[in-house]
């Protein structure tokens, strides 16, 4: 691995322990600032916003700049506004330090996913991506399991030290191992922003918050999924999501080949599928625990196989807008966080039971695998009128 992929893979391991290991530390947070446990579940979402208001803010703000400047100035605020967390004194200050750690996120992977693509060996775009993403995936393998850990035992606040810690690494890794590329030329903001003009880019953004919440209405609720109905102890569910952890991790390099090999948006149509069915799966062996585990790891596979061929759909419609394009597909992943943990929940507000999620997961994976299809359609009968117009 080249060293320059290695720094991004670092930062992808900090941003996926922020992000990952508050679902952890909820009970922790909530007993230290003295609020209840759904109090805490908005730091969740705290996080997720600010995500959604960072990821094209900043690439438009620092998007005139050399791709390495940028990725240290957000890899700064990442250890700023984690080092604040871990010493936020009660709620609101926690809400608003999250809200501030969210920034730094989206734009974070969609610089450094142009970065990773330009760097990469031609026909190679897709698994070079992959490595960087690969860092969210090691993430919930150690790092979750981890801070959790000594969020339980010692103290949530050094779970948020180590955080900083990582933090600090990847920076002097930027500074050491990133090639020194330079900044776009010409650049013209209005003409980037036109992006959100081409109907393919709203394909993709619905493609990835509706398909990819597929994903949150299963996974926000595995572990009452996993104790209540698989029988399974409260003390297994680390190792379980470890176990998870290790499939995303697998499947996070099957996509980056398979989007090198076919194409990102024939491998998106193909990943929504085998994910809604792998939902659907889950709902009636749940209750055998060895078939649990081993659909676990297969639905974390599938699901992180979706990261690179996303990413690359992105970069490769938005000729000009690549850094802003990818930024908004990390925002569109976690409003598919949100949105999926919120549909996910109303069976069960309802009364159902903790293997209905999934049904509204398998529904919404469909629906974001229609999207994609749909893309493809429409990039076939641009290609076929371009094609008359030639001749």
């Amino acid at each position: 691995m080249k060293k320059s992929l290695l720094a991004l893979t670092l930062g992808g391991l900090g941003i996926g322990i922020t992000e990952f290991v508050m679902m952890g530390l909820l009970p922790d947070i909530a007993k230290d600032l003295t609020i209840s446990i759904p109090q805490a579940g908005h730091l969740i979402s705290a996080y997720a916003l600010g995500v959604v208001i960072g990821a094209p803010l900043l690439v438009a703000i620092t998007g005139s700049y050399p791709p390495k400047k940028i990725l240290m100035v957000l890899m700064l605020m990442f250890v700023t506004f984690n080092a604040l967390s871990a010493f936020a004194p009660d709620y609101t200050f926690m809400f608003i330090a999250r809200l501030l750690a969210g920034l730094p996120h989206g734009a974070f992977f969609g610089v450094g996913s142009v970065v990773a693509s330009r760097i990469a060996e031609k026909g190679k775009e897709a698994q070079s991506v992959s490595l960087m993403f690969a860092g969210l995936t090691i993430a919930n393998i150690l790092g979750v399991p981890l801070g959790t850990y000594i969020g339980h035992n010692f103290s949530w606040r050094y779970t948020f030290v180590i955080i900083v810690i990582v933090g600090l690494i990847t920076l002097l890794s930027i500074k050491l191992w990133m090639p020194a590329l330079p900044a776009t030329k010409d650049r013209n903001l209005k003409k980037e922003m036109g992006f959100f003009k081409l109907p393919e880019a709203w394909l993709i953004i619905f493609m990835i918050a509706i398909g990819t919440g597929g994903l949150f209405s299963w996974y926000s609720y595995i572990a009452p999924l996993l104790t209540e109905v698989g029988g399974f102890s409260d003390n297994s569910i680390t190792y379980i999501l470890a176990l998870a952890g290790l499939g995303m991790l697998v499947g996070n390099f099957i996509g980056g080949r398979l989007a090198d090999k076919f194409s990102p948006a024939k491998a998106s149509v193909a990943l929504l599928v085998l994910m809604a069915i792998a939902l659907v799966i889950i709902h009636y062996i749940s209750y055998s625990q060895p078939l649990a585990l081993l659909m676990t790891f297969i639905t974390g596979a599938i699901s992180f196989a979706l990261a690179s061929p996303i990413q690359m759909l992105m970069i490769n419609t938005a000729k000009g807008s690549e850094m802003i394009a990818a930024s908004v597909s990390q925002a569109s992943f976690n409003i598919g966080n949100a949105l999926g943990a919120f549909l996910g929940g109303l069976p069960l507000a309802a009364g159902y039971d903790y293997t209905s999620p999934v049904w509204v997961g398998a529904l919404m994976a469909l629906i974001g695998a229609a999207f994609a299809w749909m893309l493809i359609a429409m990039n076939k009968r641009k290609a076929a009128l371009k094609l008359e117009l030639a001749v």
